[in-house]
């Protein structure tokens, strides 16, 4: 049993102060305001759920920045996509698991607590299957074992190279499975995180480009009731190619042939008609945002205040992980509906309503709904998963309450984050994960042999 004292701490109610917390097989016993620390109290300031990435390829962690040379060419998604597959082709088992633990441990680091795990490189690097078919599912659980983050294994079925059933291409042969291949794999990733505290398991059709409709309506069944994400509408040039394929876009075709429900994630869906942002936020279907990636990718802009407004829920994710961090991503969400709508505070909810604090309920709830997490927040009975801030930080002195979520969102940079607790163990203590430099110097050792 762990007991933990707050100054004050963000309850699914709201504000309280003088929290004390009781800690027990990993999940949060009880939760008591307004009692003074008592003395075997461990005693910190301001608390607060963590938060998921809703959406994550591990192994990208190893390529960020490696795509900022352009080309002849004008630079999009679509070249940028090149030089991924070329590092996804040299990676071994080993170099994923040494690539996913310092991204997990820099995920806890900087506020999430959850992980998501879009998870497509599923053979060796001729495309063949490995003897154990989920040999790099029980990486990536390894990965979120050593670190502490809680995993929503996401297995991607990838069979496509575009629309109608197009042949993949060789830079996609380590992803490729056919329906019976994908749910023998599935069988074995739900063995490789049977033991791993905390952990579930959804599906992911890849996209549109990747999946036919028949393969579609076969593996959704695999979820069993678990999560199902698919990109949708990320780019351009993918609405024009799923309208001369269907003549529907991409997340008009999913409202119209697609059980769409609360199970679902539509990861992205950046380029969306308004008709479709209504629809969308109607089905409970949750927006998984990504706004860093869609930056760095140039992607575009979501209509995040329109689907707000239309009652939609949204998440967000680290995806390509070029950059990780919670306050970065909510941050970068909010800067870019201001860049489009040339205001501030777009996505407030409302007058005297403090940016950051909406920010992030929306992030608690949606990631929550994504990963199909039941008890989201500091409630009794929710997986022990809280995330303290350093009142001594700049950028948090003299702020209480929401105040200091907008500081530690908006102004706090780097170190901003004290201690964070996932499935009740300390594994972040004065801002440094336990594991960083043993995770760095693995990470480092791998990606020195994938660039040279």
């Amino acid at each position: 049993m762990t007991r933990l004292h707050f100054a004050s701490a963000l309850l699914p109610s709201g504000w309280a102060n003088d929290v004390q917390m009781v800690i027990t097989a990993g999940a949060i016993a009880e939760v008591t305001p307004g009692v003074a620390p008592a003395g075997g109290d461990e005693r910190h300031g301001i608390a607060l759920p963590g938060l998921a990435s809703l959406h994550s390829h591990a192994f990208q962690r190893g390529m960020a920045g490696l795509a900022e040379l352009r080309g002849d060419s004008t630079d999009t998604f679509w070249t940028w996509r090149d030089t991924m597959y070329r590092f996804a082709l040299a990676m071994t088992p080993d170099d994923v698991a040494a690539v996913a633990t310092l991204l997990y441990v820099e995920m806890l680091e900087q506020g999430f607590t959850r992980v998501g795990e879009f998870h497509y490189l599923h053979h060796d690097r001729d495309g063949s299957p490995y003897a154990d078919l989920a040999e790099m599912a029980v990486r990536i659980a390894q990965a979120a074992e050593a670190s502490g983050i809680a995993l929503t294994l996401l297995p991607s079925f990838y069979a496509h190279g575009s629309f109608g059933g197009a042949a993949p291409h060789a830079g996609q042969r380590r992803f490729i499975c056919s329906v019976d291949q994908f749910a023998a794999l599935m069988a074995a990733s739900r063995k490789a995180i049977s033991r791993l505290p905390g952990a579930n398991i959804g599906i992911a059709p890849h996209s549109l480009r990747a999946v036919t409709p028949d393969e579609l309506a076969a593996i959704i069944p695999l979820a069993d009731g678990g999560p199902v994400h698919i990109h949708a509408a990320e780019q351009v040039k993918e609405v024009e190619d799923c309208l001369a394929w269907s003549g529907r876009r991409p997340v008009q075709w999913l409202l119209e042939h697609a059980p769409l429900d609360q199970r679902w994630c539509l990861i992205h869906a950046t380029h969306t008609t308004d008709a479709e942002v209504t629809a969308f936020a109607k089905t409970g279907v949750v927006a998984g945002l990504c706004p860093i990636t869609e930056a760095s990718l140039g992607d575009g802009i979501f209509p995040a205040r329109e689907f707000v407004d239309a009652g939609g829920a949204f998440g967000v994710g680290t995806d390509s992980n070029v950059l990780v961090g919670a306050a970065d991503e909510l941050r970068q969400l909010e800067y870019g509906q201001r860049l489009k709508h040339r205001e501030r505070n777009v996505l407030s909810g409302g007058a005297g309503r403090s940016t950051g604090r909406t920010l992030f309920d929306h992030a608690l709830a949606g990631g929550a709904r994504a990963l199909a997490q039941a008890a989201a927040g500091l409630r009794p009975g929710a997986r022990a998963d809280i995330v303290t801030l350093d009142t001594a930080h700049p950028s948090l002195a003299g702020r209480l309450r929401d105040a200091a979520i907008d500081g530690w969102i908006f102004a706090g940079g780097t170190g901003a984050i004290d201690c964070v607790w996932a499935g009740g163990h300390k594994v972040v203590e004065g801002g440094r994960h336990r594991l960083r430099q043993t995770a760095r110097e693995r990470f480092n050792a791998a990606v020195r042999r994938l660039v040279a």
